[in-house]
This record gives structure tokens, sequence and C-alpha cells, in this order.
């Protein structure tokens, strides 16, 4: 009987506990969920920017296409991803690759450090590829 008597003062003294527990656990797991969400969504926004740089250099370095061709099909394939405002801008020139004419396009964009809002990170990335000749 004293050891029921026990258990039962246990189990009051313990009442009210898994309230601080979840509280207290919250704290440290839910920053780290949104943390890792943070990160994964600035990755998806990278390597789709990137992505589109290489395939608007890529569509520019066609026989009889301009650099301009490269940016705007950059601009629409970013735009049908991803957010335009997070894009600041798209360049597309003429470059040298290796003593061979070739196209880069550079994208600058920015990522906000909550979601997709507010300032945050600018960063940039960019896609090669040598242009085509008609020979």
């Amino acid at each position: 009987m004293l050891r029921g008597g026990r258990r039962g003062g246990m189990r009051r003294g313990e009442r009210g506990s898994a309230v601080v527990d979840f509280v207290l656990v919250s704290v440290l797991v839910v920053p780290l969920f949104l943390a890792i969400l943070q990160v994964g969504l600035y990755l998806y926004v990278r390597n789709t920017m990137t992505a589109a740089a290489s395939e608007g250099a890529h569509y520019a370095a066609v026989l009889n296409r301009e650099p301009a061709d490269g940016e705007a099909r950059t601009r629409d394939l970013v735009g049908g991803v991803i957010s335009d405002h997070l894009v600041d801008s798209v360049q597309a020139e003429e470059v040298d690759v290796d003593g061979q004419l070739g196209v880069r396009v550079v994208v600058k964009a920015h990522m906000p450090p909550l979601g997709l809002w507010g300032p945050g990170a600018d960063f940039s990335v960019e896609g090669h590829a040598v242009k085509e000749t008609g020979q």
C-alpha cells in the first residue's frame, strides 16, 4: 500500500510537466526546422537560377541568335518558376572561352532571410556556352 501511495504521489508531482517539456523542446526544434527550411529554399532558388542562366547561355549560343535572346530566355525561365521580384538583373554578353567565341549570362538576385519576404543576401550566378559557328 505504501508503494501504491508513492506512485500516486509521483504522478501528482509530475502533473503538468508535459506542457513545460513541450514548450522547452519547441523553443529548440521550431527555429531549427525553420532554418533548415530556409537553407532548402535558398538552394532551390540558387539552383533554379543557375539552370536558367545556363539554358539562356545555350539558347544565345545557337547560330543566328544574339545575347539579348539568351537574356530574354533566362528571364522567361526564371519568371516561370520563382517570383520575379527576387531577380535584380539579367545580363548576357559575348565572351572569349578558351580562344572561342562564347556567351555568358549573369543573373544577379537576392534571397530574403525570412521565406520570400524582407531584405536579404545578394548573390549572382553565371551560365556559359560556346557559340556555334556556321562552318
